[in-house]
């Protein structure tokens, strides 16, 4: 039987396409190698963590996961120079609402949305499979897996930077490097976050601390040197937490505790098509990759999303 769409790759962006389109009931194959399963660090949440937009918000809403999250709110960004004198602030008072946006742990999310793939009887999640070849025209996708094929109606590759899906059709990518790698780390301080997102560009690369639903603990990525990414990974916790107090400008009074620090270098991708074949579209970080400073690249990858079921939406029940 032809399902109306393959998703490859089970994340935050493929997810919650799976979820969206079977709520259109429309038959739905989902590819992940295995189920998410929820990571917590040392102080109680995930390293991982995503900056959510009132846009994405009501998406999630949509899918009936938002009332699950421990969403953290948060009201005022803060932007300041290493060698500047002043402040650039921006406030949800401004713009008459409560909150900027939130933000929420990565695997809550997921993990969220596969309860919910779980229930729907128009979603089959197919767990191990790999992407080997494919095979479009006007008419149909197929897709060959390692153990057999599938045939559908639409191709959406949701796989990430390294997208198989990209790869089996020989998507050409352009690539910048930013001469950056980011440390993402959890800590807790001295003083209340007071829901404000911080952040401090630094000559080596921007500092970003980003409050939690716990007003002590805070989310940090800290771009830098790869030479000092690989110091500042290896230095002993407390050494780490004293120079970060030293870095932050003592904005949450002293640094107290810090989780396990995690470097991953930062590069920026495109893909040459996000339509590259007929029926099959690239979305989320499988179509492009961004530097995280502004926290968009989660929400960059629901906009595609919104954007795709609105046109499936309009298509109603079409073969289309």
């Amino acid at each position: 039987m032809s399902a109306d769409a393959v998703i490859v790759g089970g994340g935050l962006v493929g997810a919650l396409t799976a979820v969206l389109l079977g709520a259109q009931g429309r038959q739905v194959e989902l590819l992940e190698r295995a189920r998410p399963q929820r990571q917590v660090g040392e102080l109680g949440i995930d390293i991982r963590n995503v900056a959510v937009s009132p846009a994405s918000q009501q998406l999630l809403e949509t899918a009936g996961v938002w009332q699950r999250l421990t969403a953290a709110p948060y009201d005022r960004m803060c932007v300041v120079e290493e060698r500047g004198t002043r402040q650039l602030e921006f406030a949800a008072r401004d713009v008459d609402r409560t909150e900027l946006g939130w933000m929420c742990e990565h695997s809550e999310i997921v993990c969220a949305l596969w309860d919910v793939l779980e229930t729907m009887d128009t979603v089959a999640l197919r767990l191990g499979d790999t992407v080997q070849a494919v095979a479009a025209d006007g008419e149909q996708v197929v897709v060959t897996l390692d153990a057999g094929a599938l045939t559908a109606r639409l191709l959406i590759g949701a796989d990430g930077n390294q997208s198989s899906v990209r790869a089996a059709l020989g998507v050409a990518v352009s690539e910048q490097a930013t001469g950056h790698h980011a440390l993402a780390t959890v800590i807790r301080s001295e003083a209340d976050h007071g829901g404000v997102a911080w952040q401090r560009f630094l000559l080596d690369g921007p500092l970003a601390v980003l409050p939690s639903y716990d007003p002590r603990l805070a989310s940090v990525v800290w771009s830098q040197s790869a030479a000092e990414a690989e110091r500042r990974v290896g230095q002993d916790a407390a050494d780490f937490c004293v120079e970060l107090t030293e870095q932050m400008e003592r904005r949450l009074g002293r640094v107290e505790a810090v989780d396990r620090r995690l470097v991953f270098p930062v590069s920026q991708m495109l893909a040459q098509s996000f339509n590259p074949r007929p029926r099959v579209l690239l979305i989320g970080d499988a179509a492009r990759a961004i530097h995280p400073l502004a926290g968009l690249g989660a929400n960059v990858g629901f906009e595609d999303v919104r954007e795709l079921v609105a046109v499936t939406e309009k298509l109603g029940g079409g073969t289309d």
